[in-house]
């Protein structure tokens, strides 16, 4: 189970490398990142060049007064490590939902994605139109169908208005899978027809479908009904005094630092008319936005 739950331990390796540390480094701050290609990549020719990968270096190289590690884990263990008061642990891509911030400290300084949405395969397009109003899907709307099927990572919280949806939801109208590669696997069962639908987000199903041999082209991508164009994630950190104080010092550290470079490159992972889109509004990787 340990070998499954903590995938990789380096201290200062690979994405760490180079950082630099003062003489007067004391805390340790443990970043917990999880595979979420293409904000994070652990393997691959594009390994490191995720969005957040190339934050964490310069969170860093600003935060000299603190010892840096990382850890690669599942979504559970990276949970159940943040929870722990014994530890100063933060994770760089966290949605703050209200039951993990009685728990969890979160930055107010945020990351501006687009936000999860269900992707259909082209060749249900017109079985699924009844489902798509004005261009947004209608998750609660499809979720009462009786021959719904929709795919989820399971534990993942998509946002407050999808996770609400889910939980009304019949337990047998969910495929959620717990797998490491879990939406690889969710696209590959849609592909066989077991599932009509799948969440998450554009970027990472597109990532996705291409390393199980999926053209995106043959996918389509809608927004949901109900939910913003946009959606904020934040860091978090161990809701303790060492937590509180990371958070404090890495929140200076977002409002500072130019934003441009991390927006263009998660822009690069959008689709083109996604990108303009997005680019176009203009919202960026770190803002002060209010708490939730």
């Amino acid at each position: 189970m340990a070998r499954r739950c903590i995938i990789r331990l380096c201290l200062l390796g690979s994405l760490l490398g180079g950082w630099p540390l003062s003489s007067q480094a004391h805390d340790t701050l443990i970043w917990l990142l999880r595979d979420l290609p293409p904000v994070t990549i652990f393997e691959g020719p594009q390994k490191g060049q995720g969005a957040l990968d190339q934050l964490l270096p310069i969170l860093a190289e600003h935060m000299p007064e603190y010892r840096q590690q990382i850890l690669h884990v599942n979504r559970a263990r990276g949970m159940q490590m943040l929870r722990d008061p014994g530890t100063l642990t933060c994770d760089p891509s966290l949605l703050w939902t209200a039951e993990r911030a009685k728990t969890i400290v979160f930055s107010a300084q945020a990351f501006a994605s687009v936000s999860n949405g269900v992707t259909i395969r082209e060749s249900q397009r017109a079985v699924l139109a009844p489902f798509v109003v004005n261009g947004a899907f209608d998750l609660e709307a499809f979720l009462n169908a009786r021959e719904a099927r929709l795919g989820i990572v399971a534990e993942r919280s998509y946002g407050t208005f999808i996770d609400q949806a889910l939980t009304h939801a019949s337990p047998h109208k969910l495929a959620p899978h717990y797998g490491n590669d879990a939406l690889g696997s969710l696209l590959q069962m849609q592909r066989k027809g077991r599932l009509e639908a799948l969440l998450g987000y554009w970027t990472e199903v597109r990532y996705q479908a291409l390393q199980q041999g999926i053209d995106p082209q043959d996918l389509i991508f809608y927004p949901i009904k109900g939910t913003p164009p946009y959606q904020l994630t934040r860091i978090a950190c161990t809701d303790n005094p060492a937590g509180r104080a990371a958070i404090e010092r890495i929140d200076q550290v977002l409002h500072e630092i130019p934003q441009e470079q991390l927006r263009q490159s998660y822009a690069s992972w959008l689709d083109p008319v996604m990108r303009e889109q997005y680019l176009n509004d203009n919202p960026t990787f770190f803002q002060d936005a209010p708490a939730p």
